[in-house]
């Protein structure tokens, strides 16, 4: 029997077609007061973005409320949609720096016949 781990993904990706157009979408997500409203500051390791490339893209950083209280980032990603509106793309990753790196062949336990 050859039983192989499954792994948590590295990130999760989320893209959302919006009716707002991407100013507006932009604002939402970067003007502290009213990110608030979906994002509260509670939820944020820090309150200033980690990164961000104006009207395109922002970055924070997240922290479990639970233990081990890990660390992840979400980036957000606004563009125009096609047919108007706007196309929001929500990436998160974890980032804690206690979580283990994978090895290089590390592509799950073998029974090795004798």
């Amino acid at each position: 029997m050859n039983e192989q781990a499954t792994e948590a993904p590295a990130e999760l990706v989320y893209e959302y077609a919006l009716d707002a157009p991407p100013g507006q979408v932009w604002r939402a997500i970067s003007i502290p007061e009213l990110r608030e409203q979906w994002l509260p500051a509670g939820d944020l390791a820090q309150a200033e973005p980690v990164s961000s490339v104006r009207d395109e893209e922002i970055r924070y950083r997240l922290r479990d409320v639970e233990p081990p209280h890990l660390q992840s980032v979400v980036t957000f990603q606004v563009r125009p949609g096609q047919a108007g509106g706007s196309v929001l793309r929500i990436i998160h990753a974890l980032a804690d720096a206690r979580l283990p790196a994978p090895a290089a062949n590390d592509s799950g336990p073998y029974m090795l016949a004798a």
